[in-house]
């Protein structure tokens, strides 16, 4: 199979109190594992994909022939984007952005707390399932956007630095339906070396 479920880069215990165990458990081993699989299943029908990486089949995802393009966006974009989402978070992490990523939010947004409350009301905004983004152009410059279901900005040719998945499985089992709570939480695990990272990649 060319995918396979990447494993945590932490235990799914580790960034409690904030995100708890059985939620990271059922996230990483059912549901980005379901994307997984789904995504192998997809390109056995297209065999023509195989040798593409999970970047590729986002940033072409056009051009992924018709008959499993559904399945290969929704799959392949669950794949990236919870690939991506898993390495943007750490225990003993949050706070305030320092480096040249903070430098590039204070600049687009004001502050950081300007840039929080923006990037909340996208996510709290997203009607239904999706995700809230912050995406980095070439010239630096960065902004906020979100997307439905497991869209994605690579599939529209953008550079996302940072992601913030808001389908209720992310957040149900410790907030129900209250995904401001999820996202006040969240902000304490957000891993902004990684982010930096992203940003300098640009």
């Amino acid at each position: 199979m060319p995918f396979t479920l990447p494993a945590l880069p932490y235990a799914p215990e580790a960034l409690e109190p904030h995100i708890d165990a059985q939620t990271m458990q059922i996230h990483h081993g059912k549901h980005h594992n379901a994307y997984v699989t789904n995504l192998n299943a997809a390109i056995e029908k297209a065999p023509e994909l195989a040798s593409w990486s999970l970047d590729q089949l986002c940033r072409e995802i056009a051009t992924v022939p018709e008959s499993v393009r559904t399945a290969v966006r929704n799959n392949g974009g669950g794949h990236w984007n919870h690939s991506l989402f898993w390495e943007l978070m750490a225990p003993n992490a949050g706070g305030a952005p320092g480096g040249a990523v903070g430098a590039a939010i204070d600049a687009a947004f004001g502050d950081f707390a300007k840039f929080r409350d923006l990037f909340k009301a996208a996510a709290v905004g997203r009607f239904g399932s999706g995700w809230a983004w912050l995406v980095a152009a070439k010239d630096g410059s960065v902004s906020i956007e979100s997307s439905p279901n497991q869209d994605n900005p690579l599939m529209e040719g953008r550079h996302a630095i940072l992601g913030l998945d808001v389908w209720e499985h992310a957040y149900y089992l410790r907030y129900q339906n209250r995904r401001p709570d999820y996202i006040d939480a969240w902000w304490n695990v957000v891993h902004w070396g990684a982010v930096d990272a992203r940003y300098a990649a640009r």
